[in-house]
C-alpha cells in the first residue's frame, strides 16, 4: 500500500515520517491529500489486526466490486454485515458513500457532455441546455420508447443518456504532485541548474525557442520551478483488433523541466482530455481544449499555491505551453492552417509553390531547393529536378502579430485566387504568450519517417497498391516535360502502354538478394529486432513495419542493403 501513494504522489513515506519528528510539510493542496492518505493507511482495521489497514481493505474491496459489477447498495449492505463481523472496534465505513476516501489515489476527472456534431460543450452559459444552440441536435441519446407519437423527443433527462461525454483531468493538482517528492522536485529545476550548456542540442531547453521565450518573460523564466509543457494529440483506434471504424483522441502534456531520462517516461506524461469517437474532432477540436486552455490562462497570470518537498517551502507555481507535437493531419487541426492543397506548406505558407497533377489528382510541392545555401549546386540543376532554376530566397518567416495579420487576413478575406488556407483562429492564440513564441508546432518526426519508408519500399518493390511509380505518374511527367526517359511508350504488340524501367526498379533476383539481407540481419534486442519477421521473401513484401523500425531501416540498414541492388546513382539520390 505504501508504493501504491509513493507511485499516485511521488512522495516518500521516509520523507514524511522525518519531517513527522522535526517540521511538518504545510497542509496546501494535494500535499493535505496525501497525509490524510497515509494516516488511514496507518489505521488497523480493527484492534491488533496486522495485515490490513483501513486503506488496504477498502481498496480491496472495491477492486472486487469493479471486477464483479456489485451495484452500490449491495456494496453497503456488504460493509454492514463485514462490520457486525469484525471483531469490535473495527472501523470500517458505514455505506458506499463513506469511501470516497479512495478517490485520493486515483487521476480524478470531470465528465462535461459535449454535441454529437462537435459544436459546443455543455458547460458555464450552456449548462442547462437540452439541445445544442448551434445545430439543433439533442444533449441526449434517445430509444423508440423516448420518442412520442408526433415525432418529437422527449425532454426528460432521466431517461436519456449524454451523446458524447468528454473526459477531463484537471492539470494543477497533477503539477502539483510532482513538487511532492524531494527527489522529483529537485528534478523540476535540472533544466535550469544541470543541465550541460555547450552548444548541443539534447534537450528543449537547448532550442532557440526556449531561450527567447526566457528572454521575452524574464519574471516565469526567474523560477526554474514554473513548469513548461509540450501538448502532444492525435487520433486512435482503441479497438484496433476489431473492424471498427473509431477515432478517440487523448491530449498529452509532458514536463520538459525534467531531464531527458526523465521527462519522457510514460510515469511522467499527463492525460488531459479524452475526447470521445467514433469520429475524430478534425477543426473542431478547439471546442474540447476549451478546459485545458482556461486551466492554462490561469496558471500563467495567477497560479497556484504548491507546497516544494526539496526546499520546504510554499511557492506560487505557474506553467506555459511552449508547443505542440502531432503528425502533418493533426498539425492543420490543432494550428487552423490546411495541410492539403495548394498552399499546404505551414513553413512557406502563402507563398507556396504548388502544382495540380492533372492525372495524379493532387498537388506537388517542388519549391523545396529555396532552402538551400545560395550558392548551392543543386539550384542551378534543372534537368533533376522540375525542369527549372531556383533563383529565389527561402520565405520570410513570420513571428508574433504577423503571424496573427496573415491568419485574420485569411479568414476575412481569402487569397486573390479563391483559395482558403487558413480555417480558423487557433484557440491556442487565446493564451498571452503563444503568438510570441519562436515555435508554435512540432511535427512528429518517427511518424512521417514511416510514411516515407513506406512509399520508398513500396516503390522500390514495386508493391501493387503501395508503389508511387504507376503510369500516373509517368503521364504527370509528360505533362511537365522531364524525364523523357520515362514517359509511357507505345507497346509494339498491343494497343496498350509500356512503362520504361526506372533506374531505381530491381529485377527479381535483386529484389530476393535485398529482402534476404534484411531477412538475415541480426539486430539487438532494443534496436528493431522485429524488422526480419517483417519481411516476406517470397511475396517479395516487408510488411507490419513500425516507426521505430522504419527509423532504423532508413537510417542504417537500407543504404546497405540495396549496395547491390540499385546503381551507384540511384543510390547517391
Amino acid at each position: 500500500m505504501d508504493g501504491l501513494i509513493n507511485d499516485v504522489f511521488r512522495a516518500n513515506l521516509m520523507e514524511k515520517a522525518a519531517l513527522d519528528e522535526g517540521e511538518r510539510n504545510p497542509q496546501v493542496g494535494e500535499n493535505s491529500k496525501f497525509y490524510q492518505l497515509v494516516k488511514e493507511n496507518e489505521e488497523m482495521l480493527y484492534p491488533n489486526c496486522k495485515k490490513y489497514s483501513k486503506l488496504s481493505f477498502m481498496v480491496h474491496l472495491f477492486h472486487l466490486k469493479c471486477l464483479n459489477g456489485w451495484s452500490d447498495k449491495s456494496f453497503s449492505m456488504l460493509l454492514d454485515l463485514l462490520r457486525d463481523a469484525l471483531p469490535e472496534g473495527n472501523i470500517l465505513p458505514n455505506s458506499y458513500y463513506e469511501t470516497k476516501m479512495i478517490s485520493g489515489l486515483g487521476l480524478g476527472y470531470e465528465k462535461i457532455h459535449a454535441c454529437p456534431n462537435d459544436c459546443i460543450l455543455y458547460r458555464d452559459k450552456y449548462v442547462n441546455d437540452q439541445v445544442c444552440p448551434k445545430c439543433g441536435t439533442s444533449r441526449w441519446k434517445t430509444t423508440n420508447e423516448d420518442v412520442q407519437a408526433n415525432g418529437m423527443e422527449t425532454s426528460d433527462k432521466r431517461k436519456n443518456l449524454p451523446t458524447k461525454i468528454l473526459r477531463w483531468f484537471p492539470l494543477k493538482p497533477r503539477l502539483q504532485r510532482l513538487f511532492m517528492s524531494s527527489e522529483v522536485a529537485e528534478s523540476m529545476r535540472w533544466h535550469h541548474k544541470g543541465r550541460l550548456n555547450d552548444g548541443s542540442l539534447r534537450h528543449p531547453a537547448d532550442s532557440l525557442a526556449w531561450k527567447d521565450f526566457a528572454e521575452r518573460y524574464p519574471m516565469f523564466s526567474s523560477d526554474a520551478r514554473n513548469v513548461r509543457l509540450g501538448l502532444a494529440s492525435d487520433g486512435f483506434n482503441p479497438f484496433k483488433t476489431m473492424s471498427i471504424n473509431h477515432s478517440t483522441w487523448p491530449v498529452i502534456l509532458i514536463p520538459y523541466n525534467l531531464p531527458p531520462w526523465m521527462c519522457m517516461k510514460q510515469s511522467f506524461f499527463m492525460l488531459s482530455l479524452l475526447i470521445p469517437g467514433p469520429k475524430g474532432p478534425g477543426n473542431n477540436v478547439d471546442v474540447y481544449l476549451q478546459p485545458l486552455i482556461e486551466e492554462l490562462q490561469d496558471l500563467w497570470a495567477n497560479g497556484i499555491e504548491t507546497f516544494d518537498a526539496y526546499k520546504r517551502e510554499t511557492f506560487q507555481l505557474r506553467a506555459a505551453i511552449t508547443w505542440t507535437i502531432n503528425d502533418f493531419p493533426a498539425y492543420a487541426n490543432l494550428s487552423g492552417w490546411s495541410t492539403k492543397g495548394q498552399y499546404a506548406c505551414p513553413c512557406c505558407g502563402i507563398e507556396t509553390t504548388s502544382r495540380w497533377l492533372k492525372h495524379g489528382g493532387k498537388f506537388c510541392y517542388m519549391c523545396h531547393r529555396r532552402w538551400l545555401a545560395p550558392k548551392h549546386k543543386w539550384r542551378l540543376n534543372s534537368k533533376d529536378f522540375d525542369g527549372t532554376r531556383e533563383l529565389r530566397k527561402p520565405p520570410r518567416r513570420l513571428h508574433g502579430d504577423a503571424i496573427l495579420s496573415q491568419i485574420n487576413e485569411c479568414l476575412e478575406e481569402g487569397l486573390e485566387d479563391g483559395a482558403q488556407p487558413c480555417k480558423k483562429k487557433s484557440i491556442f492564440f487565446t493564451l498571452p504568450y503563444w503568438k510570441y513564441n519562436v515555435l508554435h508546432h512540432n511535427l512528429d518526426v518517427m511518424h512521417i519517417e514511416k510514411n516515407v519508408c513506406d512509399n520508398i519500399i513500396g516503390t522500390l518493390l514495386n508493391q501493387e497498391g503501395k508503389s508511387k511509380d504507376n503510369y500516373k505518374a509517368r503521364a504527370d511527367l509528360v505533362d511537365m516535360g522531364i524525364r523523357s526517359m520515362l514517359h509511357p511508350q507505345p507497346s509494339p504488340n498491343s494497343s496498350t502502354m509500356r512503362l520504361p524501367r526506372a533506374c531505381y526498379q530491381m529485377t527479381n533476383k535483386e529484389k530476393d538478394a535485398f529482402l534476404s539481407i534484411l531477412k538475415n540481419v541480426k539486430c539487438p534486442d532494443e534496436c528493431s529486432s522485429s524488422i526480419p519477421r517483417c519481411v516476406q521473401v517470397k511475396q517479395r513484401k516487408i510488411f507490419g513495419l513500425k516507426s521505430y523500425d522504419c527509423h532504423v531501416l532508413m537510417q542504417v540498414l537500407l543504404p546497405i542493403a540495396l549496395r547491390g541492388s540499385l546503381s551507384d546513382k540511384s543510390l547517391q539520390l
